[in-house]
């Protein structure tokens, strides 16, 4: 990455999950708002910072793509590219605040109008499954198949632009949901998948070296990273959506941000899922936005232009 400019685009949506009967409407849509308030906004002091309000949610079941909101995701991405494109070049580094994973859908059509880019996904779901296998029919579910070509060409192929990543040029990293019936979509697409028990056992350091070199060798523009927080372990972040046991700790999600990001390729991350009405007194907001700040300012200072 670069530290020339470093803006902020806050993408406060919902609209890729499936509520609890129990909610009004999922409470990911305060993550921007809530890191600001734990002092993330403060310790990065963004050249600029950016905020676009997404329509409103609901739980409208689209009978063409099978997928849940998908006219209002649609649209919301479609804003989120014009906003992207009109403020993201080489030398400004992005910082995407969500919201759920369904921005990622936005993100990739932003980042397909500029070039060719890579993706590395790091998740603790593959979201890789189609609206027929996906039990919550929620964009969320599903957005790494969506942006890779793989669905219905109503959100696949917006402005005719599929796929946004080509999936050669994708990692999908630190999934710990081993359902065959989940993993075998991935597994038969060409995406590089490594789970949870794969990256411990061949290294940290050793899958993020191989993916920039995929990307070096592929003569990539550059990359995303995205985080959905929901990859650390349930013990130290458990405020989001889809608990999962076991997932990585600050450690081990270090050395890999802490790799990609010092490299001059990372163009910007996404963070995803976490839940402020589950960490009410910032606990865990806290400690994932110190992390945050240690690999996002020891990459930077590590690629001055």
């Amino acid at each position: 990455m670069n530290n020339n400019k470093i803006h902020i685009f806050e993408f406060p949506s919902n609209l890729g999950l499936k509520k609890k009967d129990i909610d009004l409407e999922p409470g990911v849509k305060l993550l921007p708002d809530w890191m600001k308030i734990n002092k993330f906004h403060d310790l990065i002091s963004p050249n600029r910072s950016f905020t676009l309000i997404p329509p409103a949610y609901s739980l409208d079941l689209d009978q063409d793509s099978g997928v849940r909101n998908a006219d209002k995701i649609i649209k919301y991405a479609k804003d989120q590219a014009r906003l992207l494109s009109d403020h993201l070049d080489k030398d400004c580094f992005a910082i995407m605040l969500g919201g759920d994973c369904s921005i990622l859908i936005g993100i990739a059509l932003a980042l397909k109008e500029k070039g060719d880019y890579g993706l590395f996904f790091l998740d603790g779901h593959t979201d890789y499954v189609s609206p027929e296998v996906s039990k919550s029919k929620a964009a969320a579910a599903m957005e790494l198949a969506i942006i890779t070509g793989y669905g219905h060409e109503k959100l696949t192929n917006i402005s005719k632009l599929e796929p946004y990543f080509e999936q050669k040029n994708v990692w999908c990293v630190g999934n710990r949901e081993y359902d065959s019936t989940v993993v075998n979509e991935i597994l038969d697409s060409e995406i590089n998948y490594i789970d949870l028990k794969s990256l411990r056992k061949n290294g940290f350091k050793s899958c993020a070296s191989q993916f920039l070199k995929m990307a070096k060798e592929n003569r990539l523009d550059g990359f995303l990273v995205h985080l959905d927080v929901d990859v650390l372990n349930d013990d130290i972040m458990p405020a989001v959506d889809s608990r999962e046991k076991d997932g990585l700790n600050y450690s081990e999600v270090n050395i890999l941000l802490s790799e990609l990001l010092s490299n001059d390729k990372a163009i910007g991350i996404d963070i995803t899922i976490l839940d402020p009405t589950l960490d009410k007194n910032g606990v865990y907001t806290k400690e994932l936005v110190s992390n945050l700040i240690k690999v996002i300012k020891k990459g930077s200072s590590q690629h001055r232009l």
